[in-house]
């Protein structure tokens, strides 16, 4: 138990030098939050469905690329470290299950806006009494 206090000691002393903008602070860090961050992505994936895609190394590795890109984020602790990466494990997850979700819907064919005109073939263009006659009003 004194180990954990003291990695976390010196996890939240990497987070606070990385913050001041050392770089080598965050390549010390990096090996002793990893195991950490699969854990995280391992408990998000169990429950996630069956057939989900993402593995728990790729999962990892996306949100420590985005946790890097942060623009001077003012790291409090391990505690905020890890609650930010599991918001940004969660977001990945959703957004992989958008995109996924999305490639299902797709035709393959072009997708139009609700502003574009589609132009109707001869035969459907209303002038062969096919549906009613939208200028005809309704008496009743």
């Amino acid at each position: 138990m004194l180990g954990d206090a003291k990695r976390d000691e010196s996890i939240t002393l990497l987070l606070t030098a990385w913050s001041r903008g050392e770089p080598e602070a965050l390549d010390r860090l990096t090996p002793l939050v990893y195991e950490e961050l699969r854990r995280l992505a391992s408990h998000y994936l169990r429950r996630e469905s069956e057939n989900a895609t993402l593995q728990s190394t790729a999962l990892v590795h996306e949100a420590y690329l985005r946790i890097v890109n942060q623009d001077a984020v003012s790291w409090q602790g391990r505690t905020h470290f890890f609650g930010i990466a599991a918001r940004l494990i969660r977001q990945i997850l959703v957004d992989h299950a958008r995109k996924r979700h999305a490639s299902k819907r797709s035709s393959g064919g072009p997708l139009l806006s609700l502003d574009e005109s589609i132009e109707l073939p001869a035969g459907l263009n209303g002038q062969q009494g096919v549906g009613p006659d939208p200028t005809r009003r309704c008496t009743g």
